[in-house]
């Protein structure tokens, strides 16, 4: 493990003092102020996850369940500075949210309002930090609060306002169609958190690597290890070519592999182990999909299957640094499919209305079933309740951005799931039957934009 991050670090500072052929980034620099851009993203956001149908798998009882409805308003606010002139460029920023409830909100539990001690909504609340960062040529090391896109430690964006970490993050362009990432993050606030260290995160470090080999192959392998939880890996390839009728397809492969670390009690950070040795838990995930596409219609058939003596989990308890979206899957919704050993198959359909004369407006629906899960005995992990537990879920999602005009890129969003599982996968073991609503009406402001 630390020979990988030693090469991962090696690479990155030879990469920094190779001679490219292509512009640096820092010598085009307009200055601090010139180069500074400033938005505001006013959302309106809605979830509602009615589980009325949920199966209490140890009664066998249908039950009544609270449903977690949210609805509120936030305003998520970024400043981001240009580079100064010179061979190193330094700048600054700040990100934020400012958020108040619209409603009671008396059954808030689902990752978009923070809650009191008592479960109680909060009425209103603020979030967020600052950065600074340099530039060396191609290489920018940032500082400081961020919301992060890795495949291996990525900020939940689906709730009202983004998951944040602190911490450090190198992104070197150096070598043409080649990027390298490196980086430690020590403080984890999850969307639904006020406390910039809600998370309770020890240290997480991450590296990783993306490289366009030509237009039409790409290829890219990120890992992270989160001390005292796990140590993750992934990998990503995918190919596009185009057919004689002018249409495209495109292949890709993703696959994780993670190792999880014993509690210091004993016990374990995953929920869906089935054995009773801890010492030794592990989990391999990977998919393959292909996706054809032809004028306003995109297609996608997407195979995915899970290894190993535990499923494809976030983790039990505070540390782990997860907002459950460093899924990059694609049977992902809902559900991400991610079931002791289960096999899932998708059919994707998305409709692009420009078509029909109606721009910025697209419709995806989506049906994925899985089965052959392994499903554990709560008292004795080594028993299994079932090795053929399924799950489903039938999405359906519409989305419509505006074009032009004083309204441009305001975009409303509304989707649904329908969601169910076996009696023996049900709430203790993961979801539980649900129907779900999210709706979101996004109006973003430019406060102010680059000279560039």
């Amino acid at each position: 493990m630390q020979n990988s991050k030693e090469l991962t670090l090696t690479v990155l500072i030879q990469a920094a003092l190779v001679s490219t052929a292509f512009a640096s980034e820092q010598s085009e620099s307009k200055g601090f102020v010139e180069d500074a851009e400033g938005s505001v993203l006013f959302r309106t956001g809605y979830l509602h996850r009615d589980k009325t149908n949920y199966n209490d798998n140890q009664t066998g009882a249908r039950e009544v369940v609270n449903d977690t409805s949210s609805a509120a308003q936030t305003a998520i606010v970024k400043l981001d500075s240009g580079f100064t002139k010179g061979v190193v460029g330094f700048g600054a920023g700040i990100i934020g949210d400012a958020s108040f409830k619209l409603g009671e909100n008396a059954h808030a539990g689902n990752d978009m309002i923070p809650q009191h001690p008592d479960g109680s909504a909060y009425d209103h609340w603020a979030r967020g930090g600052a950065y600074v960062k340099a530039r060396v040529s191609n290489t920018t090391a940032t500082y400081g609060t961020q919301v992060l896109d890795l495949p291996v430690l990525a900020s939940n964006t689906a709730r009202l306002v983004p998951e944040y970490f602190t911490g450090v993050l190198v992104e070197s362009n150096e070598i043409e169609n080649l990027s390298l990432v490196a980086g430690k993050f020590t403080e984890n606030q999850r969307s639904s958190q006020i406390k910039s260290d809600g998370n309770e995160l020890d240290r997480a470090i991450v590296w990783g690597a993306k490289y366009k080999f030509n237009d039409a192959v790409n290829a890219s392998y990120y890992g992270t290890d989160i001390k005292d939880r796990l140590e993750r890996h992934y990998v990503n390839a995918n190919y596009s070519y185009a057919l004689a009728n002018g249409s495209t397809l495109t292949h890709d492969f993703s696959g994780y592999h993670t190792d999880w670390d014993k509690k210091s009690d004993g016990g374990a950070y995953t929920y869906s182990h089935t054995t009773n040795d801890l010492n030794k838990l592990s989990n391999n995930i990977w998919s393959i999909s292909t996706t054809y596409n032809k004028g306003p219609h995109n297609v996608m058939l997407a195979y995915q299957q899970n290894t190993g003596n535990t499923g494809y989990d976030y983790g039990l308890g505070q540390g782990v640094g997860d907002g459950h979206q460093t899924i990059y899957m694609p049977n992902s919704y809902l559900s991400d499919f991610i079931g002791n050993d289960e096999k899932s198959a998708q059919l994707q359909y998305t409709y692009d209305f420009s078509a029909m004369n109606v721009p910025g407006l697209s419709w995806t629906s989506a049906f994925v079933y899985g089965w052959d899960i392994d499903v554990a005995n709560q008292n004795d992990r080594s028993q299994l309740i079932t090795s053929d537990a399924q799950e489903r879920e039938f999405f359906n999602q519409v989305k419509y951005t505006v074009q032009s005009g004083f309204a441009k890129d305001t975009s409303l969003r509304v989707r649904h799931s329908y969601y169910r599982a076996s009696d023996e996968y049900q709430y203790g073991n993961y979801i539980g039957d649900t129907n779900e609503w999210r709706i979101w009406l996004d109006i973003p402001v430019k406060l102010f934009v680059s000279v560039r």
